[in-house]
């Protein structure tokens, strides 16, 4: 069985959902959720408004601590080739690799499609 992990929304337990009330008769409280999977923030909120505040909350320290970058990244031509399928019915696609920086496109298997090795043509 999975570890159960509480959302890490700062303000999760201020949400009123019954589904985070918790407590004796008497003496009830909103509480974090608590699960064993969550679908935001990379599997650690709950839900869209737990992952925004998370980030209104810790997003700049974040950047700033893992790597503001004050550059422009590029990648080059030689570098900017994937793979595209085109949708043509259900036995009748197209697949290829794809550069949109030279203007080329280069017709490939379905067998190299699907290999996650095959990176360029």
């Amino acid at each position: 069985m999975s570890e159960m992990k509480y959302c890490q929304g700062p303000k999760c337990h201020t949400y009123r959902t019954k589904d985070r009330i918790r407590g004796p008769k008497g003496a009830k409280n909103y509480q974090t959720r608590k699960r064993t999977s969550f679908y935001y923030l990379g599997g650690n909120a709950c839900g869209i408004y737990c992952e925004r505040d998370w980030y209104e909350k810790f997003g700049e320290m974040a950047v700033n601590h893992f790597g503001r970058i004050h550059e422009p990244k590029r990648t080059s031509a030689s570098g900017a080739w994937y793979k595209h399928r085109s949708w043509r019915g259900y036995d009748n696609n197209e697949y290829y690799f794809i550069n949109d920086l030279l203007g080329e496109r280069r017709p490939i298997t379905q067998e190299q499609y699907r290999d996650e090795n095959f990176v360029s043509p």
